[in-house]
């Protein structure tokens, strides 16, 4: 609890209860994609009164601290994961939804080169693979 104090206050956030959990909750989940609701119903199962839209306000909130990433994987919903990790990119699995983490520096080199050779400098980048995941795979090999 005393990190996630220390967050909000070097962001300038003042701390309350409902953000130190839902800080808390990005944490230390294992899912590290997290939508809103997600973050809702882990604070109902640890008996915390926190409404949905204190959720989505905190989450806001923390998004534009830079304290959270806001990622658009599915349509129409939002997750969220933590910034404070290293650069990296996302495999997205269009039949389960399963989201793998991914970093290629051959891919961050070329990206790099393509911006200079048109005079573009990149401040920041998303990039995102849709596909079948391994699993998925399999499933549709056995049918």
């Amino acid at each position: 609890m005393a990190k996630e104090s220390e967050a909000l206050r070097e962001v300038g956030l003042k701390v309350t209860q409902p953000r130190v959990k839902i800080l808390e909750i990005m944490g230390t989940s294992l899912v590290h994609h997290l939508s809103a609701e997600d973050v809702y119903k882990a604070l109902l199962a640890a008996g915390e009164d926190v409404g949905l839209a204190t959720v989505y306000r905190v989450l806001t909130q923390f998004e534009q601290a830079g304290l959270l990433v806001r990622h658009n994987f599915d349509e129409g919903q939002s997750v969220f994961e933590l910034a404070d990790e290293e650069h990296h990119d996302h495999m997205v699995c269009v039949h389960c939804g399963k989201v793998e983490e991914f970093f290629d520096k051959l891919i961050e080199r070329q990206q790099t080169k393509v911006a200079e050779e048109v005079g573009f400098e990149v401040e920041d980048h998303s990039h995102y693979l849709y596909g079948k995941c391994s699993e998925c795979r399999k499933g549709d090999k056995k049918k």
